[in-house]
């Protein structure tokens, strides 16, 4: 099925429902819910996803697995999506949370091949087949280190808030505790509470991951190392590869992905 609401087929009696979709540049699809879990994957583009969870930023090629009931909202930068929807009974993956997945080439093959199959397929011939393999395919999947973790709620996730907005590899934990009026030993101990991760890893994760909707644009590697503070290209391309793994040269470039670092 194509660009067709799921709103409309929810009801449908089959475990799973593939729907491609197709969005317009910076298209961005406001907080919603879905009674089914959801795979979004992205066959073209990057899509940002938030919760109020986190942000997650998924690039061309990959999914974001978004559990049952989870209220969330996407802005689309030039998006083809190919998404399931599954009966939560059905559901591979847990739902702990959102997360980014790397997605197989043979996955991927699947996905492709699902939205082309009638809305209700055969169970037990091919189509039935199909979907069963593509279920089994994604509880193979592999979480990627690609969520900046958010706090709750007050003056913390204000600033956090603002930081994506205006991303700065040198904004400090001590000038983060003189704006909340705490001590330093406070902060820290706060901040780690609140997102799971220290300040100085909050901060490298938010800058890396950010990049990569602008480098998906395809915008330099040296204009976005100077825009977030980076003392130059070669300081940015390393911190790139710390957290993913590999360069912002191929990281978005990989046609088969490989699964990276867990979560």
């Amino acid at each position: 099925m194509r660009n067709i609401s799921i709103d409309q087929l929810d009801q449908t009696p089959r475990a799973v429902l593939a729907i491609g979709t197709d969005y317009a540049d910076g298209q961005r699809l406001p907080r919603h819910r879905h009674r089914r879990a959801q795979l979004l994957y992205g066959a073209t583009g990057v899509m940002q996803v938030g919760t109020d969870q986190g942000n997650w930023v998924v690039p061309p090629q990959h999914a974001v697995w978004i559990p049952p009931g989870v209220e969330h909202e996407v802005l689309m930068l030039g998006v083809s999506t190919r998404s399931l929807y599954i009966e939560p009974a059905a559901a591979p993956l847990d739902n702990s949370g959102c997360r980014v997945v790397s997605v197989s080439p043979l996955l991927r093959q699947l996905l492709l091949e699902a939205v082309e199959i009638p809305l209700q397929y055969d169970q037990g011939g091919r189509d039935g087949l199909l979907v069963d393999l593509l279920l089994h395919e994604l509880r193979r999947s592999t979480a990627l280190p690609l969520h900046i973790p958010l706090p709750a709620d007050g003056p913390l996730l204000e600033l956090c808030q603002a930081f994506l907005g205006h991303p700065d590899i040198h904004q400090s934990p001590e000038h983060w505790a003189d704006r909340l009026h705490v001590s330093l030993r406070t902060f820290n101990r706060v901040f780690r509470q609140q997102t799971g991760m220290s300040f100085i890893q909050w901060r490298q994760r938010a800058c890396v991951i950010l990049a990569l909707a602008r480098l998906a644009a395809a915008e330099s590697v040296t204009r976005i190392a100077l825009d977030f503070g980076y003392d130059s290209p070669g300081a940015f391309s390393t911190m790139f590869r710390r957290v993913l793994g590999k360069s912002p040269s191929t990281y978005l470039n990989r046609t088969d992905p490989s699964p990276g670092k867990t979560l």
